[in-house]
C-alpha cells in the first residue's frame, strides 16, 4: 500500500527484454536505502517487487500484462520516473490510499502554465469516468492528485510547484502517456451498493 506522495525522481538504468516481459533496472539511491529482495517500489505509481539492489539502483521483471495496462512498456533508458516506498503503518497517509495497481493508461491532453502552478488535462478511460467527482483523489503515474474538474472522457488536475519540480509531472507533454489508478474507497462502494440492489431485487421478486 502507497500513499502517492512521490519520495524520490528515478532514472531507467537497462531494460532487457526476456520472453515477453522485461527485467527493469531503475536507479534510486533514497528508496534503495532500506531495500531488499522481495520489497516492493512503485515506479510510476506501479507496484514491482524488487528482484535486486545494487549501487543505489534497483531491479524488478516486468511481466507481460504490466507492461500492456501500463505505459512502463514505453520506458526507455535515461526516462525519469517517480518512486516510492510502501507506507508503514506508523507514517502520516500524506496523499491517499493508493495500491499500485494501474487501471488504466491516459495522456496528456493539454498544459495551462499558470503563475505559480500548471492546470493539466488529462484523457481518461471511459469505464473509470464513474469513479472521480470534482475534489476527489486520483493517482496520476503514482502521484496523489485531487481533481479539479471531472468529466467523460477526461479530468484536469492543479499541480503546484513542488509536484513539477520533483516528480514526472513536471516533465510531461500533451500525447505523452500516465498511469491512472482510482480511488479504491470508490469502487468498494461501488460493489457493495450494486450487491444489496441484487439482494433487494431477489427480495423483491420472491
Amino acid at each position: 500500500m502507497f500513499t502517492g506522495i512521490v519520495e524520490e525522481l528515478g532514472e531507467i538504468v537497462r531494460i532487457e527484454p526476456s520472453d515477453g516481459s522485461v527485467e527493469l533496472t531503475v536507479r534510486g539511491p533514497l528508496v534503495t536505502q532500506d531495500a531488499v529482495h522481495g520489497a516492493s517500489i512503485a515506479v510510476n505509481g506501479v507496484c514491482l517487487t524488487v528482484v535486486d539492489v545494487e549501487d543505489g539502483a534497483f531491479t524488478a521483471d516486468v511481466i507481460k500484462e504490466t507492461l500492456d495496462k501500463s505505459s512502463l512498456g514505453a520506458l526507455t533508458p535515461g526516462s525519469k520516473v517517480n518512486l516510492e516506498r510502501p507506507v508503514r503503518l506508523s507514517d502520516r497517509l500524506g496523499g491517499h490510499l493508493v495500491q499500485g495497481h494501474v487501471d488504466g493508461v491516459g495522456k496528456i491532453v493539454s498544459r495551462e502554465p499558470g503563475e505559480r502552478w500548471d492546470v493539466v488535462s488529462v484523457s481518461l478511460p471511459p469505464e473509470l469516468a464513474r469513479y472521480l467527482v470534482d475534489k476527489g483523489s486520483i493517482t496520476v503515474d503514482g502521484i496523489s492528485l485531487t481533481v479539479v474538474e471531472a468529466g467523460a472522457d477526461r479530468f484536469s488536475v492543479a499541480l503546484i510547484p513542488t509536484t513539477l519540480a520533483l516528480t514526472t509531472l513536471g516533465r510531461k507533454a500533451p500525447g505523452d502517456p500516465v498511469n491512472l489508478e482510482v480511488d479504491v474507497v470508490a469502487k468498494y462502494v461501488e460493489r457493495m451498493l450494486g450487491d444489496r440492489g441484487s439482494e433487494e431485487r431477489a427480495v423483491t421478486a420472491s
